[in-house]
């Protein structure tokens, strides 16, 4: 008889592990609970638009990257385009393109920051030296932190004579990189963190040098546009999950996880029972006190050390259709937009735009294009009715004139916009009050100290981004895999 599972949740990271398990021959259930697969990368439809709803910018598509890998295995293919010219970054005072090219680009930064010039030359190259050290370890994707004796074995299988040199910078964060080279009062520390805040969900003065340096590296390994936007992912496992016989199910939100002897009890909100051997968990971990049992929590809180309690990012996005007759000819698809001369980074002073391709009809009709723009925001400020109401208000006019700022008579193209502030996420993502991104990756949260997939639970795993390696769909896949394997022994072809 097979073996039972339920996945909780149909996120990328829960559709990823529920796919792969699929495929060896496992018997699987995906509860999703909004009307949308992709969690935090889906989509939706407003008139004749479609916008997806986070993440755009496709990675991990590269020959030897984590999604190229889960698609092989599943022998799907997805349509993408490699960009060269990954995105436009703007200042105050200047601005950079982001090359995919790993000398290009620092030659667009030492333009930029001349002064600085040599300073930032041995800079991109320890950054460089210490991503390529890492992407060594990464081939047999070792789990942190390791819990077993086989995830032990293997984290030091994976160890090569190189890796020695990635001891000194365990204990340190980006800033002390910089420091290294007299760059941490250089304009190209705000630069920087335009770049992590996205991909880390926290800047230089905290964010772990290991992953700061390989979130740095990464997009010169493969950035990609996708038709339609990155929703294009989940469609790809859910069907690979469905052709191998799995359940999937839209509109059914969780209400109760219970262990009843050797098997665990799903409940979702109409009453439906479903019995499994394994649960795949790919919800947010703050809402795990609300489905499972007290002493089960009771016994789950211990291993997360108050993670649960810690501040995390909410985010404030704008979904815009626009007159396309109305836009610059030439547009980069991927722009951020720094307005703050401090280099503060959130609540509207550093904006994510995303930009539809012309030719990406998935999205919009001929003559239109879409756009989403996003900005992070700290989550006490929407606490009150009356502070949300009026927040949204000021920062949506606030991502607006900014936006203006770089791409004059840009608000002459918007034909409609749709504002998501956290509430918005929590209605239509599940996810409590409106948390994105998972974890910052501080020394405090990243590496040995990561959430481990593997729970005190008997057979109940977690995936998406509250556990390691974190947000973005290379991290959620990555968990959704760690899964996959711990269950069955099997590991993704290269």
């Amino acid at each position: 008889m097979k073996v039972q599972v339920v996945v909780v949740g149909g996120g990328i990271g829960g559709l990823t592990a529920g796919a792969l398990l699929s495929h060896e021959g496992y018997n699987v259930t995906i509860l999703e609970a909004s009307r949308e697969w992709g969690g935090c990368a889906g989509k939706f439809q407003r008139g004749k638009a479609l916008f997806p709803v986070g993440a755009t910018l496709g990675m991990g598509l590269e020959e030897g990257g984590i999604h190229q890998r889960i698609f092989n295995t599943l022998g799907k293919k997805c349509e993408s385009l490699l960009l060269n010219e990954v995105m436009e970054i703007h200042f105050p005072t200047h601005h950079i393109t982001l090359y995919r090219d790993r000398k290009r680009h620092v030659h667009e930064i030492k333009k930029t920051f001349q002064e600085q010039a040599t300073q930032i030359e041995f800079f991109y190259r320890e950054v460089y030296h210490i991503a390529a050290e890492i992407r060594k370890l990464m081939t047999s994707l070792p789990v942190l932190p390791p819990k077993t004796t086989k995830e032990w074995l293997r984290l030091v299988k994976s160890l090569q004579p190189s890796s020695v040199q990635l001891m000194p910078y365990f204990n340190r964060t980006m800033i002390d990189l910089l420091k290294k080279h007299s760059l941490e009062n250089s304009p190209i520390k705000h630069f920087l963190d335009g770049q992590l805040i996205d991909s880390m969900q926290v800047m230089t003065d905290e964010c772990s040098s290991l992953l700061g340096c390989l979130a740095l590296d990464i997009y010169h390994e493969g950035a990609f546009y996708v038709n339609g936007g990155l929703y294009k992912f989940a469609e790809l496992l859910k069907e690979s999950a469905e052709s191998k016989g799995a359940r999937t199910i839209l509109g059914r939100k969780v209400s109760s996880i219970r262990k009843e002897k050797n098997l665990w009890q799903v409940v979702d909100h109409r009453g439906n029972e479903y019995t499994a051997e394994h649960i795949v968990c790919n919800a947010p971990i703050q809402q795990l006190s609300q489905l499972l049992s007290e002493s089960d929590w009771s016994i789950l809180k211990r291993s997360f050390k108050g993670k649960n309690e810690k501040d995390v990012w909410g985010t404030m996005t704008l979904y815009m259709l626009l007159d396309e007759s109305k836009l610059p000819e030439s547009m980069a698809l991927f722009q951020q937009v720094c307005t703050s001369s401090e280099g503060n980074m959130t609540e509207g002073d550093h904006i994510f735009l995303s930009l539809s391709h012309g030719n990406d009809r998935l999205r919009a009709p001929e003559g239109y294009r879409t756009m989403t723009a996003s900005t992070h925001t700290l989550l006490s400020k929407w606490d009150t009715k009356e502070k949300y109401d009026e927040y949204k208000v000021e920062l949506q006019s606030k991502m607006l004139r900014s936006i203006e700022n770089i791409i004059p008579g840009f608000q002459q193209s918007i034909v409609d916009v749709y504002p998501g502030a956290p509430k918005a996420w929590e209605r239509f993502t599940n996810r409590p009050n409106g948390v994105v991104g998972g974890f910052p990756q501080s020394l405090d949260n990243s590496l040995f100290k990561s959430l481990s997939h593997r729970t005190p639970l008997k057979n109940f795993w977690l995936c998406g981004d509250s556990v390691f390696p974190g947000a973005g769909t290379i991290g959620v896949s990555v968990s959704g895999y760690h899964v996959f394997h711990s269950i069955t022994g099997r590991s993704l072809g290269y």
